[in-house]
C-alpha cells in the first residue's frame, strides 16, 4: 500500500515523506487495519440484511399459518352468583 502524501494526527498535518521508518510502519499498520474494519463492516451489513430477510420470511410464514390454524376461543364465563349477606 502506498502512503498518502500527508496524514493528519490530532488535527495536525504531517508530510509522510518526512516521517521516520517507524512512523511509516505505523501508518501502514493503520491502513491495513482500516481495510479490515471496512471488510468487517461490509460483512456485518450483509449479515444484518440476511437477518432482516429471514425475519420477514418468518412473519409471512406465521401470518400464513395463523389463518389456517386458530387457537380455540375461550367460552365466556358465566355470571358470578351473589354472595349471601352475613347477618
Amino acid at each position: 500500500m502506498s502512503l498518502p502524501e500527508y496524514i493528519t494526527l490530532n488535527g495536525t498535518n504531517y508530510a509522510t515523506a518526512k516521517l521516520s521508518a517507524e512512523a511509516h510502519a505505523q501508518v501502514q499498520n493503520i491502513q491495513v487495519v482500516d481495510v479490515e474494519i471496512a471488510r468487517l463492516q461490509q460483512r456485518l451489513a450483509i449479515a444484518q440484511t440476511a437477518r432482516n430477510a429471514y425475519s420477514n420470511a418468518l412473519v409471512t410464514a406465521v401470518k400464513g399459518s395463523a389463518s389456517e390454524v386458530r387457537a380455540p376461543e375461550k367460552k365466556p364465563r358465566s355470571p358470578r352468583k351473589p354472595k349471601a349477606k352475613a347477618e
